[in-house]
């Protein structure tokens, strides 16, 4: 993992520090995940190899141990900090990019992967997948669309010009990669989740735990008080009697190799 392209040294990085908090943080991801084992269960597959790919701490291995207790679980994430937050003995770790897979071809049964596929390219990650699924097998995404986090961008647009937030790719984009790669679409959904703060400052500390403020964009300076008061003032127009929302634009994809 030492020859990644900066951008995804510095996301790794960045998860490799948040690995202790992480878990206090991730509501949504957690209702994402649950949401993508629902349609999951809808499934006959009874899968022998299942790999987590983008494991993060583990919170989707025991959910998948309990829907599949026959299976094989292979436990993937570039983030050796992260990998080694998951149970021991669940899971077998592997740390490694979902764009450059340790695996053989048709090697897998069902490949999970929820909140990763965004930091990958679509057209580099998706025929990696695929590369590795038995035909039959079966791809489980869960991947953020370009609405995450519009309250956060359109904030920053009052403030500056330059881009804060990922620009996430829209399901189409997802789906015509999967297919080129040899996938046929199953099921497909998509919804808004959000997380709460009761002031910017702390959603934008959740936000940073859970590395969803890398652009890939180059290193700026921190923005000044008359700045900063600004984008609070932007934010809160956003404010509901929950606190101030971020939005995660939530695509799910269930897809088998033809």
């Amino acid at each position: 993992m030492t020859d990644a392209p900066a951008p995804k040294r510095s996301v790794r990085k960045a998860f490799d520090k948040a690995a202790d908090a992480y878990d206090a943080v991730a509501t949504v991801q957690r209702s994402a995940s649950d949401h993508l084992l629902t349609m999951v269960a809808a499934q006959t597959l009874q899968p022998r190899r299942i790999v987590d790919a983008g494991c993060g701490t583990g919170y989707a291995l025991t959910g998948l141990q309990q829907r599949f207790p026959d299976a094989d679980l292979i436990a993937l994430d570039f983030a050796p900090a992260m990998l080694r937050r998951h149970a021991p003995g669940l899971a077998w770790p592997l740390c490694a990019d979902l764009e450059r897979l340790p695996l053989a071809d048709a090697s897998i049964d069902a490949i999970w992967s929820s909140y990763a596929l965004q930091w990958c390219h679509p057209r580099r990650a998706l025929p990696e997948l695929a590369r590795s699924l038995r035909p039959g097998g079966q791809l489980w995404i869960a991947t953020l669309g370009p609405g995450t986090l519009h309250e956060l961008r359109d904030a920053f647009r009052l403030v500056d010009t330059h881009e804060h937030v990922l620009p996430f790719q829209p399901p189409e984009v997802v789906e015509d990669a999967a297919e080129d790669a040899g996938l046929r679409i199953l099921v497909s959904e998509r919804d808004t989740l959000q997380a709460w703060a009761p002031d910017l400052r702390g959603l934008l500390s959740d936000i940073k735990t859970l590395g969803a403020h890398h652009t890939g964009a180059a290193r700026r300076a921190p923005l000044g008080k008359t700045a900063w008061h600004k984008l609070v003032k932007a934010y809160e127009m956003h404010r509901t009697p929950a606190g101030l929302p971020a939005s995660y634009d939530t695509f799910w994809l269930l897809a088998e190799k033809t």
